[in-house]
């Protein structure tokens, strides 16, 4: 796990995912935990890895994403498990931690011996903890976003500024200027466009649009 989120911090969104098996009277528990945009990424997952394990008696799952509103969506499953020892238990790991823009399936090759209501909460929530503990998260923080219109010239002293104060790039375009749209963290926003005005010689080149939320996960950014 990144060493720069606390788990039990406020909200984050999964950025890399990761896996881990535990046994437990010979069934094996397959856990995958996969960083997801949308309601429609995580079905497709969830189908992908049922395929792959199709000879698996169960592939139960939960996830947690935004929708296009920035609220939470959340699901589970405990895919014939009885009810409650699986889906359930699996996301309030997810929910309890404030993760998002996640999804976790915990495939289970029977393995011949019941375990019992309290044997499979504990069965799939210790494979979820396992492989949550590999993984990679991302804060959500307080950003304005800024559009930036600038010649050539100083493209590569605003880049140099950007990774100094950790502001991130949403958009661009390269025409007889360039154009750029680019979330600020709001801690330094100020002190960012202070440094840009004094770049291009006490020119405002910097225009607020909206204030927003946001994380990253993989290679995306996700504004909220």
């Amino acid at each position: 796990m990144s060493e720069n989120v606390d788990i039990e911090s406020d909200e984050k969104i999964l950025k890399t995912g990761a896996s881990a098996q535990y046994v437990e009277k010979r069934s094996k528990f397959i856990a995958q935990i996969v960083p997801v945009s949308s309601e429609q990424d995580a079905l497709a997952e969830i189908d992908r890895i049922k395929k792959q394990y199709y000879d698996a008696r169960h592939n139960c799952y939960a996830y947690v994403v935004y929708d296009e509103k920035g609220e939470a969506i959340s699901r589970s499953s405990d895919d014939g498990e009885p009810s409650g020892t699986a889906g359930k238990p699996m996301l309030e790991i997810l929910t309890g931690n404030k993760i998002n823009n996640i999804l976790v399936v915990v495939t289970r090759y029977f393995g011949g011996t019941l375990l019992g209501t309290g044997g499979l909460v504990r069965a799939y929530s210790t494979s979820v903890k396992d492989a949550l503990a590999k993984c990679e998260l991302s804060a959500i923080s307080e950003g304005q976003k800024l559009k930036l219109r600038i010649d050539y010239t100083g493209l590569a002293q605003v880049q140099n500024l950007m990774r100094k104060m950790n502001v991130l790039e949403l958009e661009s375009a390269y025409e007889n200027d360039v154009n750029l749209v680019l979330i600020s963290p709001i801690d330094v926003v100020d002190k960012f466009k202070k440094e840009l005005a004094e770049l291009f010689s006490g020119r405002d080149v910097t225009e607020e649009l909206d204030k927003v939320r946001y994380g990253i996960s993989g290679q995306e950014i996700f504004v909220l």
